[in-house]
């Protein structure tokens, strides 16, 4: 049966095609089943040839968060006390009303860039994000938010170095000899991408994963390095000197592709093994290990991601890893190269629909939004807009996040489809429409797809649209144009016509229902195309990111373990969460991972009530005591809401807003705490 085909056995039965624009590579695309108007079933269909007929648990339970109990359902402004989550229903023209009058006043007592708009991107697609909501804070004049909460380090370190130019396809995972994953987990985040190992596994790959902890594919690994997190830059270095002083380096390709190697190859050279070992807590053998298995093989692959850019040394330890595959002469063969993110394929920029130029307002980091929320800015923020985000689930020094939204001369209004922690602090709040209740065109950033996806039912509740609310919120503050895009249609063909190869787009997607970049699923670097950069070569010392960096490009800073706080304390994604997205259906309490090592030596036993503390705060949860985490660190998943721990905190409460080294990333692996069991309650 074909997607929105009606089933021949009941007129009330009807089957749609979809895709997910969640934060995840794979780009998935959809069956979904709907009956009487409620989605009854969510499957993988093959449209997207990755996608290959199933889904994560995440996606196939997807209808669990659509008709959640915590769903938000109608505009309500607050009725009670900031954190109680008390609200009164009120009408969407109402609220209209107050938007826009708090936004005018905002904008006329302090100044317009006294209004944050807070958002980020990763589970948005091309309707979601940069539309009408850049119209409206950009014609405003709003202060601008640099959105580094994620991936920003590692963007530009991958543009530094290669420009925007898209990577190894995920389907030549196949022909890889050697697959390194470093800083990423597909169990948890990229499920389709865990099969294709397990295929080249058993046509005699070797896979080496580089994390600090025991992942289910570290546990089948050749090799499996886990190293003390913030240490990625010097192994990366000490791989890249071992190459050149084994005479193992591509010097033709060098010669040929790239810049820099010099510089890069002056840096590398005061990592020697030894060094490398005693800093990143490997042994010297593990590492020679690696260093042979990768010259050795080809064709060589680098899945990299994001985990090692949480911390101080973010941004040049990405850049190194990068370099990898040019000195070994990696590219050119497919299942060879690297794979980062490919969500520069299409090159399709959503701001081509706000028609409204960057405003040249003050930007704020969103990772020093505790900082700036009660800190003495001026102006200050006075109006806090809210959307595609929970910052007090996911942004860094929990506690002065908490402060801020609990400030009264602050009104936050907060745009979500659920009552999420944040939401439980607004002024007012507004509910969101999900993927699957408005249209949405939505890219991969692994697989290499673009896809354009109707609602398959109708809003639940009152629910809107982002870009419906922002343009219409823009018209009530006489703040749009003749000729702006409006309407589903018109934004999406305003991005088209922005494109050279828009109406090729449109027309496959039409025709197909999936679109792909001009080269097809799985383009060859250094046979298809050159690097996005300038001059068409790699460089390998940025001089741009060498300026920008704290010390210098390819420069370590020490760890910031300290005696009273010993333990490195990491916050990787889950199985059952997107960041914090799905938090409200995890009913299960948070532990913390530690080893038994760690564990002996504070008198913890597995299943114990914990004090984790630093100079920041504590976090009280029950310990979980295993092997699957090196020594000397910790482990809190990432996107926990507060009522998964015992004192309503989370590990954000104890990381700090630091920056990495260029980019303005967040910091948070640089989290470094100590553990303490909690005093036993005196009798009665």
């Amino acid at each position: 049966m074909t997607p929105d085909t009606p089933n021949r056995y009941s007129e009330l039965v009807t089957i749609h095609a979809s895709s997910c624009p969640l934060d995840c590579p794979d780009a998935c695309s959809l069956e979904v089943r709907v009956e009487e108007g409620r989605i009854a079933r969510i499957e993988g269909s093959r449209i997207n040839p990755l996608t290959r007929g199933f889904l994560c648990s995440k996606v196939r339970n997807f209808a669990d968060h659509v008709y959640s109990s915590e769903r938000l359902l109608h505009p309500a402004r607050r009725a009670g006390p900031k954190g109680e989550a008390r609200f009164e229903p009120i009408s969407w023209e109402a609220a209209f009303d107050e938007m826009a009058e708090r936004l005018r006043e905002a904008a006329e007592r302090w100044g317009a860039e006294s209004i944050l708009p807070f958002s980020y991107g990763g589970s948005n697609g091309l309707l979601s994000q940069d539309t009408t909501d850049a119209r409206l804070f950009h014609r405003l004049g709003a202060s601008r938010l640099a959105r580094t909460v994620c991936s920003a380090p590692t963007r530009l370190a991958a543009e530094g170095l290669y420009g925007r130019m898209p990577t190894m396809a995920v389907e030549d995972f196949l022909h890889a000899r050697l697959i390194v994953l470093w800083g990423v987990n597909p169990s948890a985040t990229g499920i389709h991408q865990v099969p294709l190992i397990q295929q080249a596994m058993e046509r005699g790959a070797k896979l080496v994963v580089v994390d600090p902890r025991t992942t289910p594919l570290a546990a089948r690994a050749t090799l499996h390095l886990p190293l003390r997190p913030g240490t990625d830059l010097p192994l990366a270095l000490g791989l890249i000197d071992r190459l050149f002083a084994a005479g193992q380096a591509d010097l033709d390709f060098l010669a040929r592709h790239a810049t820099g190697t010099d510089r890069l190859r002056e840096k590398a050279a005061a990592w020697p093994l030894e060094r490398v070992a005693s800093v990143t807590g490997l042994s010297e053998a593990s590492i020679e290990q690696l260093a042979s298995l990768y010259a050795q093989s080809r064709p060589a692959v680098i899945r990299c991601g994001w985990g090692q850019e949480r911390n101080r040394n973010g941004g040049s330890a990405t850049a190194a890893i990068l370099t990898l595959p040019a000195v070994g002469g990696k590219f050119g063969v497919r299942g060879g190269g690297y794979l980062l993110s490919n969500s520069a394929a299409f090159r399709l920029d959503a701001l081509a629909a706000a028609r409204a130029p960057v405003p040249p307002a003050r930007e704020i980091n969103m990772n020093r939004l505790g900082e700036v929320l009660t800190g003495s800015i001026a102006p200050p923020v006075k109006v806090l807009f809210v959307y595609n985000a929970n910052p007090l689930a996911t942004i860094p020094c929990q506690q002065k996040v908490l402060a801020g939204l609990e400030r009264e001369d602050l009104f936050t209004i907060v745009f979500d489809q659920i009552m999420t922690d944040t939401a439980a602090y607004a002024d007012l709040i507004l509910p969101a429409s999900t993927f699957l209740e408005r249209r949405e065109m939505s890219r991969g950033y692994g697989a290499m797809v673009l896809q354009d996806s109707p609602p398959v039912i109708p809003p639940v509740g009152e629910s809107r649209s982002n870009h419906e609310v922002f343009g219409t919120l823009c018209r009530r503050m006489g703040l749009s144009r003749a000729g702006d895009p409006e309407t589903e249609d018109e934004v999406v063909e305003a991005i088209f016509q922005a494109h050279p190869e828009g109406r090729r787009y449109r027309q496959q997607l039409h025709a197909e229902g999936i679109a792909t970049p001009g080269t097809g699923y799985a383009p060859l670097p250094f046979v298809d195309y050159l690097p996005w950069t300038s001059d068409g070569k790699i460089h390998l010392f940025p001089e741009e990111l060498d300026r920008s960096s704290r010390g210098g490009l390819y420069t370590y800073e020490d760890d910031p373990a300290t005696e009273r706080f010993p333990l490195a304390l990491i916050s990787p994604a889950s199985a059952r969460t997107i960041s914090s997205t799905f938090g409200q259906l995890e009913a299960r309490e948070a532990r913390l991972e530690i080893h038994p090592e760690d564990a002996r030596r504070r008198g913890v036993e597995d299943g114990e009530i914990i004090r984790v503390f630093n100079q920041l705060g504590e976090v009280v949860v029950r310990a979980r005591i295993t092997t699957s985490i090196r020594q000397g660190v910790v482990l809190l998943p990432k996107g926990l809401w507060r009522r998964h721990t015992r004192n309503a905190a989370t590990s954000n409460t104890l990381s700090p807003d630091t920056l990495s080294d260029f980019g303005g990333g967040a910091c948070f692996n640089d989290a470094r705490v100590e553990i303490s069991r909690l005093p036993t309650p005196a009798p009665g």
